[in-house]
């Protein structure tokens, strides 16, 4: 580990865009659109704007699942936001969500055209839209939601906290890095006893929970998150694995996953989705071999 030069704050705080490591260049401190553009509007009552990041992945996968049991009005169209490229700050996408953070979902099904984001918001949406995944009331609703609201609190501290550290940050400094792994670690631990007894994160069904969950602490212990499964020792955390690849395994989970990646693989990446045929004819791999 190098070592921290002393840091005394400023009195007022200015703004170096210059610094911050990788990705610096998606965050700003003020908010609100940087360019006019309209956001693209395809065939299907679900318009989602996303790129397939941890938060991302917690939608398309729901969206998928939802079409898996026959949900027909569960058709989406996937656009790619490139928050590299500033996407995120269009005004088009200001108006989907001021937050400037993907995803961000219009439903187009009513009279008036609906926008939501936050992916939690967006997977409560859909659950009671299409009463799936989540009981109607009672005890079973509230555990449900009660881990859909862990993970949001939770989640922060393994992105922008161990995982900007130990990944992304310029330098490797040891005591951020120590700090957020402690957090992460017993983020994990706290997991692996609510799996001891549960199939799955509230209980013995599959739900807005698990979907919530997995993207972010599922591949972690996957390996699929900041090369880090080793240094948390993940393999240690035996409920949270038997889980994360039982989740894994589903159809849904691996066409979600793919859905406006934009990096990987080739064949793991969908940009745009518009049709389920769209996993078959237009994955990255498909369109370079067309193009040569």
């Amino acid at each position: 580990m190098s070592e921290q030069s002393p840091y005394t704050p400023p009195a007022v705080w200015t703004w170096d865009s210059e610094s911050g490591g990788t990705f610096a260049n998606i965050n700003r401190p003020i908010a609100g659109a940087t360019h006019d553009k309209d956001l693209p509007v395809g065939k299907h009552p679900l318009q989602l704007y996303s790129l397939a990041t941890p938060n991302g992945v917690k939608v398309t996968v729901m969206l998928e699942e939802l079409l898996a049991l026959g949900h027909e009005d569960a058709e989406y169209n996937a656009w790619l936001v490139n928050i590299g490229e500033g996407d995120q700050f269009s005004s088009g996408f200001v108006d989907a969500n001021p937050n400037s953070k993907i995803p961000a979902l219009w439903d187009r099904s009513g009279d008036e055209p609906v926008r939501v984001f936050e992916s939690a918001s967006i997977l409560l949406h859909l659950a009671e839209k299409f009463d799936a995944f989540l009981p109607k009331s009672g005890q079973e609703r509230t555990e449900v939601m009660n881990w859909v609201f862990w993970q949001m609190g939770s989640a922060p501290y393994l992105g922008g906290g161990f995982g900007h550290f130990y990944a992304y940050a310029p330098e490797k400094w040891e005591y951020p890095i120590n700090r957020f792994a402690m957090e992460a670690k017993r983020q994990l631990d706290v997991l692996d006893r609510q799996l001891a007894d549960n199939t799955y994160i509230a209980g013995e069904d599959y739900s807005i929970a698990d979907m919530a969950i997995w993207p972010w602490y599922g591949q972690l212990v996957l390996g699929r998150l900041y090369s880090a499964a080793e240094f948390l020792d993940a393999e240690s955390y035996k409920n949270v694995m038997r889980w994360a690849k039982t989740i894994d395994a589903r159809p849904a989970v691996q066409r979600g996953r793919m859905v406006n990646r934009s990096f990987g693989e080739p064949h793991t990446q969908l940009h745009e989705r518009h049709d389920a045929s769209d996993f078959e004819t237009r994955t990255q791999d498909k369109l370079e071999a067309a193009a040569e």
